[in-house]
């Protein structure tokens, strides 16, 4: 008698216990489940920030980034000039390697020395209109402004000259193109001439850092950019004396923009 009244408790208990315990290891294997089919957190956030970030603008077609001929040409090309200290110490440097390069006038300065745009045509180099103030931002601005520009620098290597000369190029200041900008060269009869290479003789970084960068990344072909205005450009001068007996060495011919 005694068993039969303690067994039903026991028996109950242990059925709560195993109860219990099958309800704990399910809640337990849902939520293993649940976090394991639940996508990470950190992968959506990035990816999120990968569609939201704005992607790269990408660089106009259609600019002049090679040398007119095909084979083992380099274009030699200079900026921000005329400068009555470097434009005339470029030029005996580019005579003595028998060079041609093409030389990005800022009509500013064209007006100011127009005995040099003279000097470079008289050593057989040829013209690019580089607007007449350098305006950084002037694929900002109105197609009038634009037009005032690319126009006005033209008729100052014009004036300059003192004759019809042939301004083949527009280089925009800083690279930087709009599609204004880009039609007003068409209109004008004008290519659009960027670059390959970038000297970054424009950061002052020493004679030897010019001449590695442009050793280091010129191949047949390339658009050299490098400086005879806008600054110092001593650097540049003293680099020449070594990057243009050296690319006649390694079997390069000087050429234009194509």
């Amino acid at each position: 008698m005694r068993y039969r009244v303690l067994r039903p408790p026991y028996c109950y208990r242990w059925a709560v216990l195993l109860s219990a315990l099958v309800v704990a290891v399910t809640a337990t294997v849902s939520m293993f489940h649940s976090a394991e089919g639940a996508p990470s957190p950190a992968p959506v956030a990035a990816a999120q920030a990968m569609a939201e970030a704005p992607a790269a603008a990408p660089e106009p077609a259609g600019l002049v980034r090679h040398t007119a001929r095909t084979g083992k040409f380099v274009a030699l090309t200079f900026d921000d000039g005329p400068d009555p200290v470097y434009t005339p110490q470029i030029l005996d440097a580019l005579s003595r390697a028998g060079a041609v390069a093409t030389f990005c006038m800022i009509g500013a300065n064209v007006t100011r020395h127009p005995e040099l745009v003279r000097a470079v045509l008289a050593h057989g180099m040829r013209l690019c209109d580089h607007t007449v103030s350098h305006d950084e931002d002037l694929d900002k601005r109105t197609e009038q402004r634009v037009t005032a520009e690319i126009a006005g620098c033209w008729s100052d290597l014009q004036v300059a000259a003192d004759a019809d000369v042939p301004v083949s190029y527009f280089r925009a200041p800083g690279g930087s193109w709009s599609d204004v900008m880009r039609e007003v060269t068409a209109r004008e009869g004008m290519k659009p001439l960027s670059w390959s290479v970038d000297s970054r003789d424009w950061t002052l970084p020493g004679t030897a850092q010019i001449v590695t960068t442009v050793q280091q990344t010129v191949q047949p072909g390339a658009v050299v950019l490098l400086h005879d205005g806008g600054g110092k450009r001593a650097q540049t001068v003293e680099a020449l004396g070594v990057l243009l007996p050296w690319l006649v060495a390694q079997g390069y011919q000087f050429d234009v923009p194509g």
